[in-house]
């Protein structure tokens, strides 16, 4: 049933982004795979996990080992396999090994209820907007990057469930990419605009900003009021994410 479980998650990762879907790569034990072989393993019951999107630093691992396969595709998918001493020992149903807990990891900078930091951000269109100069307006500072699978799965739904619902309120949007130069992030932009995605763009390319707000983890929403109180925030783009956002702003309006 879990592998099933995972499997479905897999088959829903390929229609999350409607019409307009990004490329997606298929890495089966850290080899390139495809859907049919997916689902091979999955009715043998070999699917031991599912992870969707991977690090900037395995993306480029990535790249140097498969090259043009990898190209510009924005959505990877790693499946990893039982080997098959687990296979044997999932049989003999042993008891999982005892694991030590793990300590959670820090994800914030800025607390709730804290004056959001003020900054100024150069937008890809050259303009530049202040933070302080938005109050009256309730904000919402979204971190991403170029390289961040769920960033831009995220940002697919943004329009429908963000902007739209409040377009005609004090409500401004603004996707900030880290650690990346502008003209990177331009190239992104101008596709993304193409698909439907046009909303205010800026860099940070020194992590400047993003310093003050968050740490880790990408993407990272953080929702501030008409005084520039920080009221929420959110890691990830888990189900449901954006609706509790919304509902959030809704509050604040």
């Amino acid at each position: 049933m879990k592998n099933l479980f995972f499997f479905a998650l897999l088959i829903l990762s390929q229609t999350f982004y409607g019409q307009k879907k990004p490329e997606m790569v298929i890495l089966i034990d850290n080899e390139l795979g495809t859907m049919e072989q997916v689902q091979q393993y999955a009715g043998q019951g070999s699917v031991k996990s599912m992870s969707k999107g991977v690090t900037e630093a395995e993306r480029e691992a990535l790249f140097k080992k498969f090259g043009d396969k990898i190209g510009d595709k924005e959505f990877i998918v790693k499946v990893a396999l039982y080997t098959e001493n687990e296979k044997l020992a999932n049989a003999q149903k042993m008891p999982p090994p005892i694991t030590a807990p793990t300590t959670k990891t820090a994800e914030y900078v800025l607390d709730l209820n804290n004056i959001a930091k003020d900054f100024t951000l150069k937008l890809i269109d050259g303009k530049e907007v202040k933070l302080s100069d938005l109050k009256g307006k309730v904000v919402l500072v979204n971190f991403w990057a170029t390289w961040c699978g769920p960033c831009l799965m995220e940002f697919y739904d943004i329009p429908s469930k963000i902007l739209e619902p409040f377009k005609n309120e004090d409500f401004v949007f603004l996707a900030i990419s880290i650690g990346e130069d502008e003209a990177k992030v331009a190239k992104k932009v101008a596709k993304l605009r193409k698909d439907g995605m046009d909303f205010n763009y800026g860099a940070d390319p020194e992590k400047k900003i993003w310093n003050d707000y968050g740490m880790n983890s990408i993407p990272k929403n953080f929702l501030i009021d008409k005084e520039g109180v920080l009221r929420y925030r959110a890691t990830g783009n888990d189900e449901g994410n954006l609706e509790r956002i919304a509902t959030e702003i809704r509050k604040l309006l």
